[in-house]
């Protein structure tokens, strides 16, 4: 069930004149609240800590570092719940698109994107589903269905195969380890990390991987060929 609480946004962009004028715009949506406004990597990680956003949205850089790497590093952070990303940037390389992709955002919208689209793309991240501006979407298809025309002679690749390529380093070390059955207990002793944080990386993993439960996990694991069966 939704909550009736407002959705709250970190805006990050390296443009004054950019996150103004979204804060402006978001601020004056019925149901959205922005938790804040910054232009670097630093000052973003600690507004997330402080504030919580449901939804943190990024360009292509912010400051010294990529989109990409603010994404990765507040996904690293001990954040319950873990917050959704939004990349606000027109992306004219395919191949960087798929990674941005892959890095777990939730949604992409082109910078010329509308008020309307902006929006809705903040309420669909918030609720931990999926979406894509229209000239990202017809992109992305066009490009997939090229590449898929060119393979076709090749091999299939499994489908839990793909899917486990979307995940970071960590992500698969997390699905390993708990595919191999440790509890969150054991592979926050393993790693050195926190509970809480292995928790947020196994969310995440699900979220990625649209299983529900351990279980599913586990199985999807083994179709991907990363665990050997006994």
């Amino acid at each position: 069930m939704l909550s009736n609480s407002p959705v709250s946004v970190l805006l990050c962009h390296n443009l004054p004149i950019v996150r103004e004028g979204l804060r402006r715009m978001l601020t004056a949506v019925r149901g959205i609240d922005v938790a804040g406004t910054t232009d670097n990597v630093t000052q973003a990680i600690v507004a997330a800590r402080q504030t919580r956003p449901q939804v943190v949205l990024t360009g292509l850089t912010l400051g010294s570092v990529s989109g990409i790497e603010v994404i990765e590093r507040l996904g690293r952070e001990d954040l319950d719940p873990p917050p959704r990303f939004l990349m606000y940037a027109t992306i004219d390389d395919n191949e960087l698109l798929t990674a941005v992709l892959w890095a777990g955002v939730s949604a992409v919208l082109a910078d010329d994107a509308s008020l309307e689209e902006m929006v809705l793309a903040v309420r669909v991240a918030a609720r931990g589903q999926v979406m894509l501006g229209p000239g990202v979407a017809e992109r992305m298809l066009t490009w997939f269905r090229g590449r898929n025309e060119k393979s076709s002679a090749h091999t299939t690749i499994p489908m839990g195969e793909v899917a486990v390529r979307s995940l970071t380093p960590r992500e698969r070390e997390i699905l390993l380890l708990t595919a191999s059955g440790l509890s969150i207990d054991d592979i926050a002793h393993q790693l050195f990390i926190g509970p809480t944080t292995v928790r947020t990386h196994i969310y995440r993993v699900r979220c990625k991987l649209q299983v529900k439960d351990r279980a599913q996990l586990v199985s999807l694991a083994y179709q991907a060929g990363l665990m050997t069966p006994p």
